[in-house]
């Protein structure tokens, strides 16, 4: 009863307080508390109380933020208290772009993100061949042909060819998911599978690479890789229905123990079917969710007329399922795979502008249906002929429906944006969603793709962004790449290539910017502000503890820092051992 009324009081108190100069508690609280953490450095990006020592949690919530003096009345004797050490202690990390399901599928595949040469992947395949039945499909994610030490012999336009893959894989299909999951690497087999020879043709917004002879190299861009995942998707389908069930409730496992072992609270993902949010709910309701979940759906425009009334949930199964957003329908591809939407050609691809994957009427369908019914939109955009394409879109809904309200809908990725597009995100209040550790990654080879010029103007501009007054938040997009933080914190801080060359320094975050990216910025853009982003009482006690001060550290030792506790909900969920 004592914790029920002290609950009461925080929650009335989160919508009343008002900043103080002392510690930050309802007024009237008494009683013990349910987890307590002393001796930290508390950031917890509260204006009305900034630094802290320690904090107190009744349930799911946070009951006050002080001095240890200040905290330690309310310990009793079932009290959890971790001693932080000094330890950097900040409000949960929130990923603000991925893919749940896909990076829970990625830990049970091949990973080839690690192989430098396609000779090594190749020799990877071969060796899984040995272990699995002829007939059985072979999946491996990760590959990026301009990270390789060499180009494949033979190539087409820098990627391989597939006959040295198909040796060695006769009988099992192989399907080999470009790190961007913009396109594909296919064997004959699968070729064979679903079809595909020199006859067909290539299908809208989407490439069949073809070689000089016109035959199938076994790179599919784009929707032409379309045709392999369904194929994959019907073997799946064929296994026993409790053998399909087990094995994506083994992704949702894997992928919330990867994302809290790296301090993340909370994730947005950015595209699921509706019978894929179907089993999240059912988790939800057996409480079976170990993660916080905000996530789109990504179905078409049609679907969604028929279902999206009954699947919209905020805050379902204890705060841990959010589904308030249609995304990440891709208006356009990577620019890794030559597929993202430029206003012109590619430097190193003079013959392409990219694709227009989803068609612009599904887009526009979405954005009505979002506007009926009370829904975010959350599109890809990586090109800059995407996300003028857009922000038009997004204007003329807005200007059509003035009273529409609240809507705070985001552009994903935000890559190449033309000047003259870059104020409208502040202008129209839509949210730029960026990937901080992009502009590293891509960084040694996106000149080639854009040249100097328009890379220089247009590439990865998360400060202008910033000084726009756009919000902006940060996010790893796993599996693309891993769900790290602190390398993503580090590249959107430094902006430090492999090769140790900055990309474009004057584009680099303050470390403040790259933490709010990931917490208070993370948390408006999911509607959240109000339980998540800062370490308030009243808040849900979602808690990071970094072993080393990623804000002061000098720059070259901040990939040294790790992630120490990683608390949920006041339950501690990763203890670094």
């Amino acid at each position: 009863m004592i914790k029920f009324l002290a609950l009461l009081m925080v929650l009335v108190f989160s919508l009343l307080h008002s900043g103080c100069t002392g510690s930050k508690t309802p007024q009237g609280l008494s009683g013990s508390a349910d987890l307590v953490l002393l001796n930290g450095n508390l950031l917890t990006l509260d204006q009305s109380l900034p630094r802290a020592q320690a904090l107190a949690a009744i349930g799911d919530r946070i009951v006050r933020v002080g001095t240890n003096q200040e905290i330690e009345p309310l310990i009793g004797e079932h009290t959890q208290v971790i001693n932080l050490e000094g330890q950097l202690t900040v409000p949960g990390l929130i990923d603000g772009h991925g893919h749940y399901m896909g990076l829970g599928e990625s830990l049970m595949g091949i990973d080839l993100k690690a192989p430098r040469t396609w000779s090594e992947i190749v020799s990877i395949v071969a060796t899984e061949v040995s272990r699995v039945d002829p007939g059985e499909w072979i999946v491996g994610r990760g590959w990026h042909q301009d990270k390789w030490e060499w180009p494949p012999t033979p190539n087409v336009e820098g990627s391989p060819v597939h006959d040295e893959l198909s040796r060695v894989s006769p009988d099992n299909p192989v399907m080999l998911i470009h790190a961007s999951g913009h396109g594909v690497f296919v064997n004959a087999k699968a070729l064979e599978q679903v079809g595909i020879t020199a006859a067909t043709p290539d299908p809208p917004g989407g490439e069949i690479v073809r070689d000089g002879s016109g035959r199938a190299t076994g790179m599919l861009r784009e929707t032409a890789q379309d045709a392999v995942r369904d194929a994959l998707a019907r073997y799946q389908a064929s296994l026993p229905p409790a053998e399909q069930e087990a094995r994506l409730r083994r992704q949702v496992e894997l992928a919330a123990a990867e994302a809290i072992a790296n301090g993340v609270t909370s994730f947005h993902d950015m595209g699921e079917t509706f019978e894929i949010i179907d089993l999240l709910k059912k988790m939800a309701d057996e409480k079976a969710l170990p993660l916080r979940l905000y996530v789109a759906i990504e179905e078409p425009a049609e679907k969604l007329a028929e279902h999206l009334a009954r699947y919209k949930m905020v805050g379902y199964g204890g705060g841990y399922l959010t589904v308030r957003t249609i995304g990440e329908k891709v208006l356009d591809g990577a620019l890794g795979t030559h597929g993202g939407w430029l206003l012109e050609p590619y430097a190193d691809l003079p013959r392409s502008t990219g694709f227009n994957v989803v068609p612009v009427a599904d887009i526009r369908r979405s954005a009505e249906l979002a506007i009926e019914h009370g829904f975010q939109m959350a599109i890809q955009g990586i090109g800059d002929r995407a996300a003028r394409e857009l922000l038009n879109i997004y204007e003329e809904n807005f200007r059509r429906h003035p009273t529409s309200g609240d809507l705070r809908w985001r552009i994903e990725h935000c890559q190449v944006i033309h000047p003259d597009d870059l104020p409208r995100f502040a202008r129209l209040g839509v949210i730029a969603s960026v990937r901080g550790i992009f502009a590293t990654s891509d960084g040694p080879w996106v000149v080639k793709r854009l040249g100097e010029k328009r890379a220089r103007e247009r590439g990865y501009r998360y400060q202008s962004l910033f000084e726009s007054g756009a919000i902006v938040i940060n996010g790893t997009d796993p599996p693309v790449e891993d769900i790290d933080p602190i390398a993503n914190f580090y590249s959107s801080v430094s902006r430090k290539m492999i090769n140790g060359e900055v990309f474009f320094p004057d584009q680099r975050m303050t470390r403040l910017q790259a933490l709010k990216s990931y917490t208070s910025n993370a948390a408006f853009a999911a509607f959240e502000e109000q339980h998540k982003g800062s370490l308030t009482p009243g808040k849900l006690a979602d808690i990071t503890v970094f072993t080393r001060d990623i804000m002061t550290l000098p720059e070259e030792e901040i990939r040294t820092a790790e992630v120490s506790y990683t608390i949920i909900g006041g339950q501690l969920k990763y203890r670094r051992e």
